[in-house]
C-alpha cells in the first residue's frame, strides 16, 4: 500500500489542503503507461465537480503518466442546483489540459432528453425524479408549458446528450452508469439495464468478463468488490465527489467535499 501527498489549491478561497491518495491492489489492471481518473454521479454540483477536476489536476502534475483518461461516469443532471453549469463546463474542452475525456449515459441524462423531445410521460418522471431544479438552471419555470421547455436550454447541451456513450472498456474493467446484467455478455447488454440496473447485479458474485465500474446506486463510501466498484458516493445529497484512479495493479480514490446545501435523501 502507497499513499501519495498532492496539495491541492480549491475553489475561489484558495485554501491550501493536502490531498492524500492511496493505492491498493485493484481487481482487475490496465496495460502499462494507462491511467483512468473515472468520476461517479453529479448531479447538477458543478462546483463540487471543478474542485475534483483541480484535484486529479494536480494528482496528475504530481504523478504523471503516459496515457491518462478522464471518465465521467454519467447523470450530469438533476436534482442538484447546476445542471446548466455543469453542462457549459464539460462542453467548454477538456477539463484537465491534454487529457482524453470520455462521458458516458445515465438514466437521468436519457429521461431529460426524453422530457426535451416532447415525450409527455418522460417529462412528468423527469419532474418526479428531479427535473425541476434542471429547468430551473437555465432559467424555466418547471410550472411552465411543457411544449416551451426546450427553448431555452442551448442546442449544444442537447447534443451533448444525445452524443454521450453507453459504455467504456480498457483493460481489465468496464465502465456503465448503472451497471450489468448477470449471466450476459458485456457486448449483449441491454441498454435499460446498463441505464438502470440495481438487481440482481448489486448482490451478485458471478464474474462479468470485466470487473465493472459504475454509479447510479448511491453509496455513503466507494465499495470495491471482486466484480465490480462503486463510485456513486451521493454528491447531491451532502456526500463527496468520488474519482477512482485506476493504474496498472492498483487502484486509489480522490474525493471532493460538499459545495452549498444538499438535496433531500429522500429525493433520490
Amino acid at each position: 500500500m502507497v499513499a501519495v501527498a498532492c496539495r491541492v489549491t480549491i475553489g475561489v478561497s484558495r485554501v491550501d489542503r493536502v490531498a492524500m491518495i492511496t493505492l491498493v491492489r485493484a481487481p482487475a489492471t490496465l496495460p502499462p503507461g494507462q491511467r483512468v481518473y473515472a468520476i461517479g454521479d453529479i448531479h447538477g454540483c458543478d462546483a463540487q465537480l471543478a474542485n475534483l477536476h483541480e484535484i486529479i489536476a494536480e494528482d496528475l502534475a504530481r504523478r504523471p503518466v503516459d496515457q491518462p483518461v478522464l471518465l465521467h461516469i454519467g447523470d450530469y443532471v438533476d436534482r442538484g442546483a447546476n445542471t446548466a453549469g455543469v453542462l457549459r463546463r464539460l462542453l467548454g474542452g477538456p477539463p484537465i489540459q491534454g487529457m482524453p475525456v470520455v462521458n458516458l449515459l445515465g438514466n437521468h441524462d436519457e429521461t431529460m432528453l426524453n422530457a426535451l423531445s416532447g415525450d409527455r410521460p418522460a417529462a412528468t418522471d423527469w419532474l418526479f425524479a428531479g427535473g425541476r431544479p434542471a429547468l430551473e438552471s437555465y432559467g424555466v419555470d418547471p410550472d411552465s408549458p411543457r411544449e416551451s421547455w426546450s427553448e431555452t436550454v442551448p442546442a449544444e447541451h442537447l447534443d451533448f446528450l444525445r452524443n454521450l456513450t453507453l459504455a467504456h472498456r480498457a483493460g481489465g474493467y468496464f465502465f456503465v452508469h448503472a451497471g450489468i446484467r448477470p449471466g450476459v455478455p458485456l457486448d449483449r447488454q441491454a441498454r435499460e439495464d446498463l441505464l438502470r440496473m440495481r438487481q440482481p447485479f448489486l448482490y451478485s458474485e458471478a464474474m462479468f468478463g470485466a470487473v465493472v465500474v459504475h454509479g447510479h446506486t448511491p453509496v455513503k463510501d466507494p465499495v470495491v468488490r471482486h466484480n465490480r466498484i462503486a463510485i456513486d458516493t451521493g454528491a447531491v445529497f451532502g456526500g463527496k465527489m468520488t474519482c477512482v484512479v485506476l493504474e496498472g495493479e492498483t487502484l486509489g480514490f480522490l474525493t471532493a467535499d460538499p459545495v452549498g446545501e444538499p438535496v433531500s435523501i429522500a429525493h433520490r
